[in-house]
């Protein structure tokens, strides 16, 4: 086993530890950034100000009657700009535009003693605008032609003679929808000037380092005169990955100008109406099967609703296609991937970033395909499991690691939730009443750990013991409330050998590990626990030598255990605190600056051809529904999981982000219908749910009544740190059982073997429609082949 995977004796990872900040959390103590201002003397407060149209040209920006508004200091427009007029990293974002490009887009900020006087000042700016055509829909975006960015092209094997080798093909259309991210803390960012010009960034941020260089071109200055800190975060789901670096930038320009401390925070109505969600997919596709049900070729257009600039697009979609195969075999695949330009707020990075919709196409796919080729749909999904031993690889060239395990769990998951005995009882159930079905299902996942762009696996540390013995460690991952931080203190006190409560750990800061990668891709604590390893690793060296030379022993026999060092095979001892005073009087460097790389990475994008990830998580889950014929609704019943996350560095934190992430994904596929105004009236390209009122997240209702997780054992995965795996983002994909449970309790409405298409999010409504559908059905339809 690898040194990096390798556990010693008495290790604090793998012990079930709640969060580091819970006891905060659930009394209100936490410290997020808009706590900050009560803290902050003489702050101004920005508003924006919104143009409520979809698309036009300012040809007029009148900012004097703000200026008359009591309490307004300065209104902050594009003109204000020293530096570069962008918020992007595509430099295809104005941060004060002169063409509205969504509805609610923001053209200018006033600063305020109050909010409510910024809230009046912005009403009071007037704007003058020639409205110019604009496309909301997707659908329309298609049919317009109007798509930006890269349009990458997938192809693995033979895909005409694939289908020419089908005994069975079938073809379709599926447009499934974006999702809001909701998290509890909206974007906020204070900024502040000290007495040198220095500005310093309070931001909610997923990426801090990201921030200080948008901060520093929006301003003109080089990046060491900007230090972005971001103290937690409540919630951010990938919603904070790009997005909150324009709002960092507006508090920082406006204190750069006036001198004082600046504050932006917006409203859950203007968060949910100016920044972007997950990206609704519209999927072109056409499948070959042999007689026997397996795939044979595979041949589809995948379009992402981009919104109106790039932002991360291009990457969701290449990861959309790098994980449309999920856990099957795929021998011939041509899949295209493109990204319409509508009218509409930027999508962006969310929890499994175009992973989970890559995977949506082909389950979705495999749930149409099973009733019409006569299998059960767990029978469908067995037959085209990847195989160990047989050489298989994904359709972009990865060979797959540890193909068993996808087995392994299915087999898991089906023991443990008793699974073909309770298809036998709602089987029965099913024929005893007319008017309400159930539904089980079982899916499983495949997903890829690393950010495709290759040069972000790498990550920074910075730990330092004090005299006393006390040691702090400084990371570049940023705290959402995912366990970070927890794991971060566990991997530090196991990697020296001492009890947790010697460590503490600060707030993420670009000034203390620079130049680090955004908190996200499931890569928080593959990347900075490495890094806080090896900085651990120099520092435990170090002291070890130390202790030797007291201990009358070579270093290479010293171990320290639970706070003391120790020889092997001798009964002398060294406590640590007493260690540390000594290598201090030595003058031994008592501080380290930590680095990893994740190594066996390739990826050439012109090709669409390489190994991007560093390894596949994978799980599988159960789900049973009961469904009502005559309203649509539903609900869940029972939820078996097993996951793989190796060897946990944190047992109950996984566990937490399993069930949370499957929870989230049930939400996008069954509850969260995000709606705009597709009119041609005023309101044309409106967010239409613009509240908790009127867009439907899971609560305690939507709860399984059963909810089992388990955590699957013997899974070391050689190479990651202490032997553990990603956890935040693949479990949201275990929630594609929930929906096909719901497919398969609406067909239980019709005859025998009828397939059923069911919209996503599959709501009442639309499980209602896929229930007539069923109704309607006969033994013998075959609209679904070609």
């Amino acid at each position: 086993m690898s040194q990096l995977s390798e556990r010693p004796a008495n290790p604090v990872v793998g012990v079930s530890m709640p969060h580091e900040s819970a006891h905060l959390h659930v009394t209100g103590a936490a410290l997020y950034t808009d706590d900050l201002v009560h803290r902050t003397k003489d702050v101004l407060h920005a508003h924006p100000v919104q143009v409520m149209t979809a698309h036009g040209r300012v040809t007029a920006l009148r900012t004097a009657p703000a200026l008359a508004v009591p309490g307004v200091v300065r209104v902050l427009t594009g003109a204000d700009v020293p530096g570069v007029n962008d918020a992007g990293m595509k430099h295809d974002e104005p941060l004060f535009p002169d063409e509205v490009m969504f509805h609610g887009h923001a053209v200018a900020w006033v600063l305020g003693e109050t909010l409510e006087a910024a809230r009046l000042g912005a009403e009071a700016v007037e704007v003058e605008l020639d409205e110019l055509p604009s496309v909301v829909s997707l659908r329309d975006a298609i049919a317009a032609d109007s798509f930006h960015g890269a349009r990458p092209v997938l192809r693995t094997g033979d895909v005409d003679a694939g289908f020419a080798d089908s005994a069975h093909v079938f073809a379709g259309e599926f447009h499934f929808s974006d999702q809001e991210h909701f998290y509890l803390e909206t974007h906020a960012a204070l900024a502040l000037v000290d007495e040198n010009g220095q500005v310093f960034v309070q931001s909610s941020t997923q990426h801090p380092s990201e921030t200080q260089e948008i901060v520093a071109h929006v301003l003109g200055v080089p990046s060491h005169e900007v230090t972005v800190q971001c103290l937690r975060m409540g919630g951010g789901f990938g919603g904070k990955e790009m997005q909150p670096h324009g709002f960092a930038a507006v508090a920082a320009l406006g204190a750069r100008l006036t001198g004082r401390p600046v504050r932006v925070r917006l409203t859950r109505t203007q968060d949910l109406t100016m920044s972007g969600k997950r990206h609704g997919f519209h999927a072109a596709w056409r499948i070959g099967f042999d007689a026997d049900g397996r795939i044979q070729a595979l041949d589809a257009t995948l379009t992402a609703d981009g919104g109106w600039s790039l932002d991360l697009s291009e990457p969701v979609v290449a990861r959309a296609l790098c994980h449309i195969d999920n856990t099957y075999w795929i021998p011939n695949a041509r899949v295209t991937g493109r990204i319409a330009k509508t009218h509409k707020v930027s999508n962006t990075a969310f929890r499994g970033f175009g992973g989970p919709q890559g995977m949506l196409v082909i389950e979705d796919i495999l749930g149409r395909c099973a009733p019409l080729l006569g299998l059960d749909p767990m029978e469908l999904r067995e037959r085209n499991f990847y195989r160990p031993g047989q050489g298989q690889t994904t359709p972009y060239g990865q060979p797959v690691t540890h193909p068993e395990r996808i087995t392994t769990v299915w087999r898991q998951v089906r023991s443990d939730g008793d699974v073909d005995h309770r298809r036998r009882e709602i089987a029965a159930f099913n024929a005893a009443h007319p008017h309400t079905k159930r539904g089980l299902a079982v899916t499983g996942i495949k997903f890829g750990i690393s950010f495709n762009l290759t040069a972000f696996n790498q990550a920074g540390a910075l730990v330092l013991i004090y005299k006393d013995g006390s040691v702090l460690i400084n990371h570049g991952g940023t705290e959402m409330g995912q366990g970070l931080h927890t794991k971060m203190l566990q991997v530090a006190a196991t990697t020296l050998g001492i009890p947790l409560h010697k460590v503490r750990l600060a707030p993420t800061r670009t000034d203390k590990v620079p130049n680090t990668s955004a908190t996200a891709a499931s890569s928080g604590a593959d990347l900075n626990g490495a890094a806080v390893k090896n900085a651990c690793e120099q520092l435990r060296d170090r002291l070890t030598r130390v202790a030797a030379t007291r201990l009358g022993a070579n270093a290479s026999d010293v171990r320290i255990v639970d706070g003391v060092a120790r020889v092997l095979g001798q009964d002398e001892e060294l406590a640590w605190d007493e260690l540390v005073r000594t290598a201090y009087f030595q003058r031994v460097q008592l501080s380290a600056a930590g680095f990893y790389r994740t190594e066996g990475l390739h990826w050439d994008a012109r090709t669409f051809r390489g190994s991007p990830f560093k390894y596949f998580s994978y799980g599988a889950a159960a789900a049973e529904v009961e469904v009502d014929g005559f309203t649509g609704a539903y609900r869940l019943r029972r939820v078996d999981i097993v996951h793989d996350v190796g060897d946990s560095l944190s047992p109950m934190i996984d566990i937490g982000q399993v069930e949370g992430g499957f929870v989230q994904g049930a939400g996008w596929l069954t509850l969260e219908d995000l709606r705009w105004d597709t009119g041609d009236g005023p309101g044309r390209g409106r967010l239409l749910t613009q509240a908790a009122s009127t867009y439907k997240l899971p609560s305690f209702s939507e709860m399984p009544e059963e909810f089992h997780v388990r955590l699957l054992e013997n899974a070391t995965e050689e190479g990651a740190v202490y032997g553990s795996k990603a956890v935040g983002e693949p479990p949201l994909m275990l929630a594609f059982s929930v929906r096909e449970a719901l497919r398969q309790a609406a067909a239980a409405f019709g005859p025998a073997g009828a397939s059923v298409e069911l919209a996503s999010p599959a709501t009442p409504e639309a499980v209602y429609w896929a229930v007539q559908e069923a109704r309607a059905r006969t033994t013998g339809d075959v609209s679904h082949r070609v």
